[in-house]
């Protein structure tokens, strides 16, 4: 693997970060008024139009067919009950709270990659996902009664689903077009959560129809930048970045609620930055990397 495409994964991963961390604002601001199955549904039907002029607009509708199945029935098992999982939480837990537990993903993808990906992860790595992880604790302060709740059973639940998708879609890469992990992962989440939300389901209010916009548009940019991110970057490399959404949710929180972090978010968002910064220097040097099998 060339050292560039480390950091065309890296970049690929900060706005994949970005587009996630808006997604999930919007998406605990509709818990509040649907089941969260309901919320995991529009988050796929909502995207599904921009993916298909997505995949019209790349001429790659033949391809749409001639992908690993199995693989991407496994990537849509996790994804609905991913989002599931997570709306659930959130529910339930503040987003400090829920991210806490959520950012043990990384540190699953990058175990996961060694027997699954062939990769090779080199000290460094683990230095700056465990490091990341200690920014993320030192920003957050959790709570240990919300650590111990079903919120946070559910959002551990969600950490393990992605991070087995991530894994996957990373060996999809290697065979199938972006467009094809798009487009499937967008319609399975879509229909499947979908279908088992129907029951429960609750009429659309028009107050939120900008909401649902704003959850289809964050949707698709973030799944087709992380399904880039993950085809160009190793997962031992990208897969610490997650820790950047702590900072995007400092500025989230200025930006729209006026509200400032403490002495201990600064601090923590300057251990994970820290830690992002040395991980694309490292990128930058081919020495350190080895092309996984």
């Amino acid at each position: 693997m060339k050292y560039s495409e480390n950091s065309l994964g890296i970049a690929a991963m900060l706005a994949a970060v970005g587009s996630f961390s808006l997604m999930d604002a919007v998406m605990k601001s509709l818990t509040d008024s649907y089941p969260p199955m309901q919320v995991a549904a529009l988050r796929g039907l909502s995207a599904m139009p921009l993916v298909c002029v997505y995949v019209l607009w790349r001429r790659e509708v033949p391809q749409l067919l001639q992908v690993r199945w199995p693989l991407h029935l496994l990537r849509g098992v996790l994804g609905v009950l991913m989002l599931y999982l997570f709306a659930y939480g959130v529910q339930r837990l503040t987003l400090a709270n829920a991210y806490t537990i959520f950012f043990i993903a990384p540190l699953i993808i990058t175990l996961l990659a060694v027997p699954f990906l062939k990769e090779t992860v080199h000290l460094r790595h683990w230095i700056c996902l465990f490091g990341g992880l200690v920014g993320v604790l030192v920003a957050m302060r959790p709570s240990a009664n919300a650590m111990l709740s079903m919120g946070a059973l559910a959002v551990l639940g969600c950490a393990c689903c992605y991070a087995a998708s991530a894994v996957a879609g990373r060996l999809l890469t290697r065979t199938d077009t972006s467009s094809s992990l798009v487009f499937w992962m967008t319609l399975l989440l879509g229909v499947g959560a979908g279908l088992l939300a129907a029951p429960d389901w609750v009429a659309i209010a028009p107050k939120h129809g900008l909401l649902i916009v704003a959850l289809a548009v964050t949707g698709f940019l973030g799944q087709l930048a992380i399904t880039q991110a993950f085809r160009y970057g190793q997962a031992s490399v990208v897969a610490p970045l997650e820790y950047t959404a702590l900072v995007w949710g400092a500025g989230l929180d200025w930006l729209i609620w006026r509200t400032l972090p403490g002495a201990s978010t600064l601090l923590g968002a300057l251990i994970i930055i820290g830690c992002g910064l040395y991980l694309i220097r490292q990128a930058r040097n081919p020495a350190v990397l080895v092309a996984p099998a």
